[in-house]
């Protein structure tokens, strides 16, 4: 089977405008946001001025019927209606369609703030994201709100995505027990990092590979 394309991708969005008033097709405004976005153009005004400066061609081969591309409030209007963790779920299926199931050997865990969206007083938005290194490709992400926090996005995250077969690597904040259960319920390995988070886990790792060096010298030097 074929894998679609990221516009057909795009197509299979659920519409949260209402049917009153609608003049541009929602494919052809995402397929529009996301070429923009691909050329460099990183807001909404230069995202609309990007469909302006091209003739009625790109806008046809977009999908829109008339010729003519979404202003900035029209843009605006329609992206404030979406559910993001929708838009997410139709990425990772379009990500997941095009790599091989023995492609994901590594998951890497990583938080990041979106650069450029703090506006004022308002915080930037925080993401928890699962990388796939050998694809270079982002599987899934999550929206780590005000009243939680990169761990409990995290346990999110790894509910969503095929942990079968991979091992997955993080930071010391997620080296915590209920991700590493998480992770081998699903058929996963787990390799994060321990340090000053987990002062006590640390020394357990530390003695635990003491032990088996003094077991292995005693071993070596009894055997005949």
């Amino acid at each position: 089977m074929t894998p679609c394309t990221l516009y057909e991708a795009l197509g299979t969005l659920t519409d949260p405008r209402s049917r009153h008033g609608r003049i541009h097709p929602l494919q052809a405004v995402m397929g529009l946001v996301t070429l923009a976005m691909l050329m460099g153009r990183k807001s909404l005004a230069s995202i609309a001025r990007f469909g302006r400066q091209h003739d009625a061609s790109l806008a046809h081969a977009l999908g829109f019927r008339r010729g003519k591309t979404p202003s900035l409030s029209t843009l605006s209007r329609t992206l404030r209606r979406f559910d993001p963790r929708q838009l997410e779920a139709v990425l990772s299926r379009w990500i997941a369609g095009r790599i091989g199931p023995d492609a994901v050997e590594q998951i890497s865990l990583d938080g990041k703030t979106i650069r450029g969206s703090r506006d004022g007083d308002v915080p930037g938005q925080h993401l928890v994201a699962a990388y796939a290194p050998a694809v270079e490709a982002v599987l899934a992400q999550v929206r780590v709100d005000a009243k939680t926090n990169e761990h409990k996005a995290a346990l999110e995250l790894l509910g969503i995505i095929p942990l079968a077969g991979a091992v997955v690597v993080g930071d010391p904040m997620f080296c915590q027990r209920d991700l590493a259960e998480r992770v081998v319920e699903a058929g996963g390995d787990y390799l994060p990092v321990a340090k000053g988070n987990q002062p006590g886990l640390v020394v357990d790792i530390e003695a635990g590979f003491a032990f088996e060096y003094a077991a292995r010298g005693i071993a070596a030097a009894t055997s005949p």
